[in-house]
């Protein structure tokens, strides 16, 4: 049985990244990663490691902090629960606010269908 997923705020998810492109890491590591990234003293660090522990999606063991979840899985999620939160899971009515006022080329067009007839 799967979780309910909850969405990341942004700094977890900025956390999350970071985790993603340095894991396998040190905790210590990760504490100077993020003064120097984000101006996080170490207690936010550790704070923000026991939260997205606790939600399942890193492990902080013997002081090494790696992701339970690859960022591809996150960021359909994040995605899927924006358009359900903000568009009533409406895929159009999303689409049509995101391309209001642009133009996309051809290459995007195509590659938009190309897509869609993959996931009919």
């Amino acid at each position: 049985m799967e979780i309910e997923y909850k969405r990341l705020g942004e700094a977890e998810y900025r956390f999350m990244n970071l985790i993603w492109e340095n894991e396998p890491t040190g905790s210590m590591q990760l504490v100077k990663l993020c003064g120097d990234e984000f101006g996080w003293k170490k207690s936010t660090t550790f704070t923000m490691l026991k939260r997205l522990s606790e939600k399942g999606l890193i492990r902080n063991e013997n002081a090494v902090v790696v992701s339970l979840v690859p960022p591809e899985t996150v960021r359909q999620r994040e995605s899927e629960s924006f358009v359900d939160q903000t568009f009533r899971g409406s895929l159009p009515n999303f689409l049509v606010s995101f391309f209001a006022g642009k133009k996309i080329s051809d290459e995007e067009a195509d590659e938009l269908k190309k897509l869609i007839d993959e996931h009919r």
